[in-house]
């Protein structure tokens, strides 16, 4: 039985607030040629080993990463993962339905936030790092508001380059916190569009390198610019491999680093689950004002060495009013395994690792940029690169699939309407020799 508890008077009064006549209108979004005009052409009923033989035949159509030469980036990338780390946190101890409420009675849990914040504050160049967030685009998005916070001024200034999902979550929260949000044009290749749209009213800035173009961004003279007017600097990055090579965010100045671990430890997931890294400066006003929780170390009242939470400022544990996040924990699991995959590699491994994929990244460039009418854009980047194609990228990218390469992001799926004719282009170090010429080939090919 159906458990329908509104009336079309509820119904009524929530359109009216949200200011529809329709529930239709709630999926004006959606565009037409995605949507059902009846009913799908299913059978009625199937026994289960039919219906399972069906799915699989569905699920077969579909190329998985690891099926074909895979360039894929812009935000999530394809990383080799020890099997070790997936041994570790299937473990029972680790393997539970839910972070504990209550972790100070579990001291593995602890121990491994607190690992797990002092690798991420060591790899930001930042002082304090947070237990986790859920994932780099609503680390971005609760940066802001506590620069907001911490500064008592509400406009936030966003360079273009950073990634448009991070953007839209970023003015999602900030709609509803009163905080005025504008973003220079992602074209401009530098920061100076940003630096000139520091006021006295501007509590952050937020720039990410390597951006969502692959470019990379030297942050210090935006850190100045921002620091004599009063604002934090608010560093962002979506590939967290690249800290393994390009100066840290601390190293150029930035109050708060804000990124995407993935890379580390978690898989593609189909987009998810994936944490988030959320450091900053050692000042009593950041701190008091990060979001989430954070683990600390102390000793017992033997004086054995024991962790608990040091701080935890989130709703569930304090009034609402007082809570700097709603955040909640599911990213633990996430975490614990890019603890793990952290500690296997250590810092010599991570470096070597960030070198592999700028490395192999190079050779990827040289070969594409070969083909003619291909120009790259990019000046610098770190493993992820801008082509500029002869036709529309999105064309070309479903041009190249049908030969068997997933060849990269179109820029115009991340900015509609704008830069039809680029491709954003990412390799790691699971792409081989092989996979960069059979790459070049199919793009000449298709060109």
């Amino acid at each position: 039985m159906r458990y329908l508890p509104h009336t079309d008077t509820d119904r009524k009064a929530m359109l009216e607030t949200i200011g529809v006549a329709s529930i239709d209108e709630l999926f004006t979004d959606v565009p037409d040629a995605a949507r059902l005009d009846g009913l799908i052409d299913l059978p009625t009923k199937q026994s289960e080993l039919q219906v399972e033989r069906a799915l699989s035949a569905m699920a077969a159509k579909n190329v998985a990463a690891g099926q074909a030469p895979f360039f894929v980036g812009a935000g999530a990338y394809k990383h080799h993962i020890p099997a070790t780390v997936d041994h570790l946190i299937q473990r029972s101890e680790f393997l539970t339905a839910y972070t504990p409420y209550q972790p100070e009675i579990s001291q593995g849990t602890l121990q491994t936030l607190f690992e797990f914040q002092t690798q991420v504050a060591l790899l930001t160049g930042m002082d304090v790092a947070n237990a986790s967030m859920y994932d780099g685009s609503t680390a971005c998005a609760e940066a802001i508001m506590m620069a907001a916070r911490v500064t008592r001024r509400n406009k936030a200034v966003m360079a273009g380059g950073v990634h448009p999902h991070y953007i839209e979550a970023s003015k999602t929260l900030a709609k509803y916190s009163d905080v005025e949000i504008s973003v220079t044009d992602p074209a401009a290749s530098g920061l100076d569009e940003v630096i000139a749209a520091i006021g006295d009213e501007t509590a952050c800035i937020v720039v990410q390198t390597p951006d969502v173009f692959g470019r990379l961004h030297d942050l210090r003279a935006i850190s100045e610019a921002a620091h004599e007017k009063g604002a934090l600097v608010i560093a962002v990055f979506t590939e967290c491999v690249a800290l393994g090579l390009v100066e840290s965010p601390g190293a150029m100045g930035a109050d708060i680093a804000v990124g995407e671990g993935q890379s580390i430890g978690v898989g593609l997931n189909f987009g998810g689950p994936y944490v988030g890294l959320f450091a900053c400066k050692d000042d009593r006003r950041f701190i008091r004002q990060m979001p989430g929780r954070l683990a600390g170390e102390t000793v017992d009242a033997d004086g054995r060495r024991g962790y608990v939470l040091t701080l935890s400022t989130r709703e569930q544990h304090i009034r609402r009013d007082k809570a700097t996040s709603n955040i909640c924990t599911n990213s633990g699991l996430c975490s614990l395994a890019w603890t793990i995959h952290m500690t296997l590699l250590g810092e010599k491994g991570i470096t070597t690792l960030a070198r592999l994929n700028h490395e192999t990244a190079c050779e990827l460039a040289d070969a594409l940029s070969a083909v003619e009418g291909v120009e790259l854009v990019n000046e610098a980047f770190f493993n992820e690169f801008t082509l500029k194609l002869p036709r529309p990228a999105a064309q070309v990218v479903d041009d190249l699939a049908r030969v068997g390469v997933i060849g990269g992001v179109p820029a115009s799926r991340l900015f509609p309407g704008r830069f039809e004719n680029y491709l954003i282009v990412a390799a790691t170090e699971t792409n081989t020799p092989e996979d960069i010429a059979v790459f070049a080939k199919a793009l000449k090919g298709v060109l």
